[in-house]
């Protein structure tokens, strides 16, 4: 038995033919940059979405800064998030010069712990990033509530959470801006890098098309110091094509989250934590627990491939260590660091195979 955590060839050879099209469109077109698969991209995302605008970008992290910068924040500012994430929800904070200010996490979503907010803002304090962590929404209502309290801007990084919802609500739409990471893993991957920004700021947007080229509206003339961010034909023209299938695989995984539900509800495990308004699309399925490692050597041994996520909190890397953060200090967050970890879940995955990865952890805890 081999089942992998993802398996991207499986999931290339349903839309092969439609794929290696779209690409052939954009070699005989001989557009390359900044084209109309690009543009149209962002039309769709941002129906989608249901916001007014869509900026597409380099990569997730980009779109990040890029965001970052266009609202004016850096040196002497702080902007809050998660410790519990991928390392550049907060590396993008300190690339524009501020300061990262890390909370703690909910215990059953691991997504931030909304009544830790209040207690991290300063005068300093411009922005929050909430992080939907594995696909599973935030309160972003909430946090837009106490961000206006204090004037400050909300940044959802949506990166793993394309097509999750919050009553109803899409991720990236309810902030002042939203994020996307299309990273070949992500639900909605590209073969290679790619980002996107949403918003209802057209300003905003403006700034954020300004940015990614080189800091201008018109080529060749400069108003700032820019980036060379900019989403690659190529990589558009295959989103396009695998975006009409999102919706239908989110589906999926979430039907493989139940049947694991069902099948592993017994065990001395913690499943996924479900917040009753938010629609999970299951980025990753993660349990918890405290044989976490034995539980990987185990899987490994009969061919199942897991993944933790994350080994180590934000606030404890070493590249933040001049923060002054020490183990201990947000304690919910480096509990889930040690016992968290990811099984096979996505749509290419059968039943078959699903039984098979429990029969192993049933037989392994029991």
């Amino acid at each position: 038995m081999s089942i992998p955590l993802l398996d991207l060839k499986a999931q290339y050879l349903t839309i092969k033919a439609e794929i290696n099209q779209a690409v052939s469109r954009v070699l005989d077109s001989c557009r390359f940059i900044l084209g109309p698969e690009m543009k149209a991209l962002e039309e769709e995302i941002a129906l989608y979405c249901g916001t007014n605008e869509a900026v597409a970008v380099g990569n997730g992290t980009d779109a990040l800064i890029l965001t970052l910068k266009a609202l004016g924040i850096g040196p002497g500012d702080e902007v809050i998030t998660t410790p519990f994430t991928f390392f550049a929800s907060a590396e993008t904070i300190a690339q524009v010069g501020a300061t990262p200010v890390f909370a703690d996490i909910d215990p059953v979503t691991l997504n931030l712990d909304l009544d830790k907010l209040d207690a991290k803002i300063t005068l300093r304090t411009r922005a929050i990033i909430p992080v939907h962590i594995f696909g599973q929404m935030v309160d972003v209502e909430r946090i837009m509530e106490i961000a206006s309290r204090h004037d400050l801007k909300v940044i959802e990084d949506a990166a793993q959470a394309i097509g999750a919802e919050y009553k109803g609500k899409k991720a990236g739409s309810l902030g002042h801006a939203g994020t996307f990471s299309f990273f070949p893993t992500k639900n909605l991957g590209a073969y290679g890098d790619g980002g996107m920004i949403v918003t209802n700021d057209e300003h905003l947007a403006a700034e954020l098309r300004m940015l990614r080229f080189h800091g201008c509206r018109i080529k060749y003339y400069h108003e700032k110091a820019g980036y060379n961010s900019r989403l690659d034909e190529i990589q558009a023209a295959i989103l396009r094509v695998k975006f009409r299938y999102l919706d239908q695989w989110n589906e999926a995984r979430r039907e493989k989250a139940g049947l694991y539900d069902r099948l592993l509800q017994s065990l001395p495990l913690t499943l996924p934590g479900q917040d009753p308004y938010a629609k999970q699309i299951y980025h990753l399925y993660v349990l918890r627990s405290k044989k976490r490692d034995n539980i990987i050597k185990y899987l490994s041994a009969a061919g199942v491939a897991t993944g933790i996520y994350y080994p180590l909190p934000l606030h404890l890397q070493r590249a933040f260590r001049d923060l002054g953060y020490k183990e201990g200090d947000l304690p919910v967050a480096e509990q889930a660091c040690k016992e968290a970890l990811a099984i096979p879940c996505y749509p290419e995955l059968t039943k078959v195979q699903q039984k098979e990865i429990a029969a192993l952890l049933i037989e392994f805890l029991s």
